[in-house]
């Protein structure tokens, strides 16, 4: 298949999807090698920005998906009438850096390093889409394990979670508190930065 029959078909794939696509999916049905689809990826990336169209694609760990150039994304909202979701609060960035520096971790992990209750916040972020169940816990009571998501990644301009600034090294739980600290400062940085959301169509 030529190069830009191949850029077309992925980009029509994503187009109707609207959901992140994995790089084996397209692959396996495309009848090329995984490598074919990651470089086609990054021509239809660097042509999309060099171009500055109303599009980008974004690699999200294992998987490839459409959205709006983030530029625009005061008219999308305005065209469309939709509004801008709030900031995540202090709390919400506490819960989510433990979940994606630590995962998959139980929610009781989550109250054990932050020392307070964590339901309300952790059903919240699970609304928002930025993080999902993953599994059981395999100990009493089979507690459900929750992992950062795709969406988690989009919000905060990241291609996978090796992208978040390392951690100091814990040895405690005060080293463990203390890192925390420093991932939601890079956290706030990075979801200010993102300030122009990346839209996609189930937006």
């Amino acid at each position: 298949m030529e190069n830009h029959d191949l850029d077309s078909v992925i980009e029509a794939i994503l187009f109707v999807s609207g959901e992140p696509v994995k790089l084996s999916r397209i692959a396996s049905v495309l009848g090329v090698d995984e490598f074919d689809i990651d470089a086609a990826a990054n021509r239809m990336r660097d042509r999309y920005s060099f171009e500055r169209r109303g599009i980008r694609l974004l690699k999200l760990e294992d998987a490839l998906q459409l959205c709006s150039s983030p530029e625009y994304a005061d008219y999308i909202r305005l065209a469309l009438e939709t509004r801008k979701p709030p900031k995540l609060s202090p709390p919400a960035l506490e819960v989510l850096s433990i979940i994606a520096y630590f995962e998959p971790v139980t929610k009781a992990y989550i109250e054990q390093v932050r020392g307070v209750d964590s339901s309300y916040t952790v059903n919240m972020l699970q609304e928002r889409g930025l993080i999902e169940p993953c599994g059981r816990l395999s100990a009493p009571g089979r507690p459900t394990l929750y992992k950062t998501t795709h969406g988690f990644l989009r919000t905060f301009g990241l291609e996978s979670l090796q992208d978040l600034p390392l951690l100091p090294q814990i040895e405690t739980p005060d080293d463990t508190r203390e890192g925390i600290s420093a991932a939601i400062a890079e956290l706030k940085a990075k979801e200010a930065d993102a300030d122009n959301e990346q839209l996609t169509m189930n937006n």
